[in-house]
């Protein structure tokens, strides 16, 4: 059963992580520096390889959050919120945010994907202590 959980947060975040940059799609292209052709699309080769990527991203993830909420004993929808709004503020964002920084990228991706990694691990935070 526990597995089942860690998938429906692992897809909880992806979800949230399409819509967001779906949303944020020119403010991110922009920020990361990808070139794009003249309608203001990326160039590239169009590999699926970044979506398998982060959707193994998000299973890591969860289940890491899932061993930590089970060691820690945080069972309520609140706790799990909390808890997973931290790792994403203070685990997840400030390691991205320092290799974007050594990468010479502007700040604004680092607020833009710290967002994706707080609200998606809130989310996963939800969803494993809701099962």
């Amino acid at each position: 059963m526990e597995i089942i959980n860690v998938l429906a947060a692992a897809l909880g975040a992806f979800a949230f992580g399409a819509v967001w940059y779906i949303a944020m799609s020119k403010p991110w292209i922009a920020a990361a520096g990808i070139p794009v052709d003249a309608k203001g699309r990326p160039q590239g080769n169009g590999s699926m390889m970044p979506f398998v990527v982060g959707l193994l991203a998000m299973l890591v993830v969860a289940g890491m959050m899932r061993h930590i909420f089970a060691s820690s004993g945080i069972v309520t929808v609140g706790g799990g919120l909390v808890a997973g709004l931290g790792i994403g503020a203070f685990l997840i964002t400030p390691w991205v945010a320092m290799n974007y920084a050594f990468a010479m990228r502007k700040p604004s991706l680092s607020v833009i994907d710290g967002v994706n990694s707080v609200v998606g691990c809130g989310i996963m935070g939800v969803i494993l202590a809701l099962f």
